[in-house]
């Protein structure tokens, strides 16, 4: 497969994610902004621009961050690349590029997507509530990679489009737990009380995970549980060891595919080893925070090398 039809393929995957999460994140900072109760070092909507990244551009466009022009700014806004418009657009376009390597049903779950987002585009904002746009997302996200699961052939273009699924996917789980930890618990001394355990399920809720904690931990809901569950516990689709696995597997399958290892498999596996040789306790002991900052680093450090290994040359 040629660099150029892997990389328009691997950023479907991971703008059709981020979209998804960017529309999670949104659900986040709108359920915890409802609780009557003490805030967080930075607010709750500010929380959502430093987890997405975005904090810089909405400041130099909007200066305060007010909570109307935040959900503007992250689902709307052209100017934000990583807004749910610029994403769909992004991966509705890249499909068009390589629509030869997509099946029907895929394609035309892209492209009205895209044609949906330019009907809300142009529907007064003050008939859309938050929930229905993000409620839209989570639905159409769904839509695409079901027929991306159900159609395509487990070639290497499918390797690539689970590979940008599982780091996008990893990335932002690993910032939606940061943002709660860190970004969004008053003082240290709030760590285990009923504010941060009710916001930690408010985050499973968002994640659409409420139900399946339930199923995996009996007993009382604690930080350790909640965080165990989001970060080492396999059975979790979205938890980082599963991420990560997935991570490895889309890589072992190209490797195989192209007969030679690469510093990317290197890397993933450096990853994998981290997260199954740690505990929770080990993950407090270091901090929340330090521990999630390190592992956003190294999915940046795998972007990179990736892009590197994969998509800058002829693929073979």
């Amino acid at each position: 497969m040629l660099s150029r039809t892997a990389e328009k393929l691997f950023w479907i995957a991971r703008h059709m994610e981020r979209a998804e999460n960017m529309a999670r994140l949104l659900e986040v900072g709108a359920r915890i902004s409802l609780l009557p109760t003490v805030q967080g070092y930075r607010s709750e909507w500010d929380s959502l621009l430093q987890a997405s990244g975005t904090a810089d551009g909405f400041a130099r466009k909007y200066g305060d961050p007010v909570a109307r022009n935040i959900e503007s700014y992250l689902f709307f806004d052209r100017d934000n690349p990583s807004s749910v418009a610029s994403c769909l657009t992004h991966a509705r376009e890249n499909a068009r590029i390589v629509r030869t390597a997509l099946t029907t049903q895929v394609w035309d779950a892209l492209n009205i997507a895209f044609q949906e987002l330019g009907q809300l585009e142009r529907t007064p904002r003050s008939e859309l509530e938050l929930t229905r746009l993000t409620d839209w997302v989570t639905r159409t996200a769904a839509v695409v990679r079901g027929a991306i699961m159900a159609t395509l052939l487990r070639n290497d273009g499918f390797d690539f489009l689970n590979l940008g699924y599982a780091l996008e996917r990893a990335d932002a789980t690993a910032r939606l737990i940061d943002v709660k930890y860190y970004v969004l618990l008053p003082r240290v001394e709030f760590v285990g009380s009923g504010l941060d355990n009710y916001q930690w399920m408010t985050l499973l809720r968002a994640l659409s995970l409420h139900r399946a904690f339930h199923w995996s931990y009996a007993g009382d809901i604690t930080a350790r549980k909640i965080a165990d569950f989001l970060i080492l516990n396999p059975q979790n689709p979205r938890a980082l060891i599963t991420s990560t696995e997935a991570i490895n597997a889309a890589l072992d399958r190209i490797a195989l595919a192209y007969g030679r290892q690469t510093e990317s498999q290197t890397r993933a596996r450096a990853m994998m080893s981290t997260l199954s040789g740690a505990d929770v306790e080990q993950i407090f002991d270091e901090g929340m925070h330090d521990f999630i900052s390190r592992f956003i680093g190294d999915v940046a450090l795998l972007s990179g090398q990736i892009w590197e290994d994969y998509l800058t040359g002829d693929v073979r």
